[in-house]
């Protein structure tokens, strides 16, 4: 009776030894990758060395509102260049949001954003439209990346090196 005992005990301890390793690797992991801190200069950088951005304007806050209807209390940090003619497609918007359960409505805020293009250019402009049918729309970690671009992959990748 006192071994049944002890290998009882010794399956409680190495159940709840196996319970806390799963739990730390599970904290581990997801820690990992809100530990992410890059500023928007520092993406854009990483972009500008893979493209040129100079045939794009860059937006500010009032822009991203007008466009995205996304404001400081979503969005902590924002890179944002849109096509300097409106009949051009091209867009690149990298948002930094303020926590990642705003994720699916700034998402959200895109897909808006993206059908909106997708009327005004599918008749209009169609090899615009193209473009945006082919648009990258990534999230990692609290960033979110749109891209419509013909050097949507180059851009992608940057976006990718900078949050390494």
């Amino acid at each position: 009776m006192n071994t049944y005992h002890h290998i009882a005990r010794n399956k409680r301890f190495f159940a709840l030894l196996i319970l806390v390793f799963a739990i730390s690797a599970v904290l581990g992991c997801a820690s990992e990758q809100s530990d992410i801190n890059v500023s928007a200069a520092k993406i854009e950088e990483q972009m500008k060395q893979s493209v040129k951005l100079d045939k794009l304007k860059k937006g500010d806050a009032h822009k991203l509102k007008k466009l995205y209807d996304l404001g400081p209390e979503q969005v902590e940090d924002f890179l944002l260049y849109t096509a300097s003619s409106n009949v051009r497609a091209d867009e690149i918007v990298v948002l930094k949001v303020k926590d990642e359960s705003l994720i699916d409505s700034v998402k959200a805020s895109i897909a808006q954003r993206i059908d909106a293009q997708a009327v005004k250019f599918k008749d209009y402009r169609p090899d615009e439209y193209v473009l945006l049918e082919k648009h990258v729309l990534k999230v990692k970690s609290h960033y979110v990346l749109f891209v419509v671009s013909a050097d949507a992959e180059q851009i992608e990748k940057a976006f990718d090196s900078a949050l390494e």
